[in-house]
C-alpha cells in the first residue's frame, strides 16, 4: 500500500497544474477563415451548401478573401486561417467549397480551374439567408477570390494557417515546394493541416513546417492521455498544431500550463476548439459562455469563427 501511495503522489506532483510555471501573456487567436457569414450548422453533410443557409448578416465580409482576412487580424486575430486549392496553371486558389456551385456563379470541380477562370467569378453570388429570396452579396465577389501567393504578399509577416482540402498527396508535394521557397522566418509563422496523405507530404518534405491532420490529432490526443502522466510526449505531439475540445481539455494531464509546457518543448502550438461533437474540429470558441470554460489565465490558442467578437471580449 505504501508503495501505490508513493505512485500515486508521484504521479500527482508530475502532473498537477498547481506546480506548473504558470504562462503568462495573452491567448493566442485564430481566425476561421478570416471574418465570415455564419450559417445554419444542423445536419451539416459534406454536400451541404453552407452559402444557401447564412444566417441574417451581421456583415458584409465574404470568407477566405484579402478584405476578410484584414478585417480578422484587425479584430484582434494572430493566425488566421484559410482554405486552398490546386488550379490547373499551377498555383493555389484561396475558396473552401470542393466545388464551385454553391458559393459562386461558376461549376465544377475547383481544382479543375485555372486563376484566371476564377478571378471572372462572383464568390458572393450563392449567399442566401431567405431561402432563395434574395442574395444580398451577389455582384460584390467579382474577382475576390485570391491566390495563395497574393496572401503571402499581403501578409508578409502574420501567422496563416493553412486548410488543404484533398486527400492527394500532390498537392502536399506542391505546396511543400511553395513553403520551402520562402524564407525560414515566414516558415515559422505558417502552419497547414488537412489529409493524411497531403500532410505527410509537407510533413516530409517541409520538416520544420508545423502540421496537424485528423490522424495526427487523434495520435497526439489519445497518446496523451494514455501515457502522458509519465512526461513524455507522443511523437505525434511534437512540430504539430494540437486542436483541443474544451470538453476534452480536462482529461489531459497537466491542463492547462504543464500540458501548454510540454507541447511548447516540443515545439507544437494549442489551440481550443468548442464542444467535440462526433468528428467536427471546427467548432470554434465563439461565444462568452465557451470563453468561460477556458481556466483562468489562459494563454493558449483560441479557434473562434467569430473573431471580431472574441478579440472585443479579449480586450483587443
Amino acid at each position: 500500500m505504501a508503495a501505490i501511495a508513493v505512485f500515486v503522489a508521484a504521479v500527482y506532483l508530475n502532473n498537477t497544474d498547481f506546480l506548473a510555471s504558470h504562462r503568462d501573456g495573452k491567448p493566442v487567436l485564430l481566425a476561421h477563415r478570416g471574418i465570415a457569414q455564419r450559417f445554419d450548422e444542423r445536419d451539416l453533410t459534406n454536400d451541404t451548401c453552407t452559402a444557401a443557409r447564412m444566417l441574417p448578416p451581421k456583415h458584409d465580409y465574404l470568407e477566405n478573401t484579402i478584405r476578410s482576412m484584414q478585417a480578422g487580424f484587425h479584430a484582434g486575430a494572430d493566425i488566421v486561417e484559410v482554405d486552398v486549392h490546386p488550379t490547373t496553371d499551377g498555383q493555389f486558389a484561396i475558396f473552401h467549397d470542393w466545388t464551385l456551385d454553391c458559393r459562386t456563379n461558376g461549376h465544377g470541380v475547383t481544382r479543375e480551374h485555372s486563376v484566371a477562370e476564377m478571378k471572372t467569378l462572383d464568390i458572393g453570388y450563392g449567399y442566401t439567408a431567405d431561402g432563395g429570396k434574395t442574395f444580398p452579396f451577389r455582384g460584390t465577389g467579382v474577382g475576390q477570390m485570391p491566390t495563395l501567393a497574393e496572401m503571402l504578399q499581403t501578409f508578409p509577416d502574420r501567422g496563416l494557417l493553412i486548410n488543404v482540402k484533398s486527400r492527394d498527396p500532390s498537392e502536399g508535394e506542391k505546396l511543400a515546394a511553395l513553403l520551402n521557397a520562402l524564407p525560414a522566418e515566414r516558415r515559422e509563422l505558417i502552419m497547414v493541416y488537412g489529409g493524411d496523405e497531403p500532410i505527410d507530404a509537407v510533413r516530409r518534405l517541409a520538416p520544420d513546417i508545423r502540421t496537424a491532420s485528423r490522424t495526427s490529432l487523434k495520435s497526439c490526443l489519445l497518446g496523451y492521455i494514455g501515457y502522458g502522466w509519465t512526461g513524455i510526449l507522443p511523437e505525434a505531439c511534437r512540430n504539430t498544431m494540437m486542436l483541443v475540445p474544451v470538453n476534452i481539455a480536462p482529461w489531459l494531464w497537466g491542463w492547462p500550463d504543464r500540458f501548454l509546457n510540454r507541447m511548447e518543448g516540443g515545439n507544437s502550438l494549442v489551440f481550443a476548439l468548442g464542444r467535440y461533437r462526433g468528428g467536427d474540429f471546427s467548432t470554434g470558441i465563439d461565444t462568452p459562455e465557451l470563453l468561460a470554460k477556458l481556466p483562468d489565465g489562459y494563454s493558449g490558442g483560441i479557434w473562434t469563427n467569430e473573431i471580431e467578437a472574441i478579440g472585443k471580449l479579449m480586450g483587443n
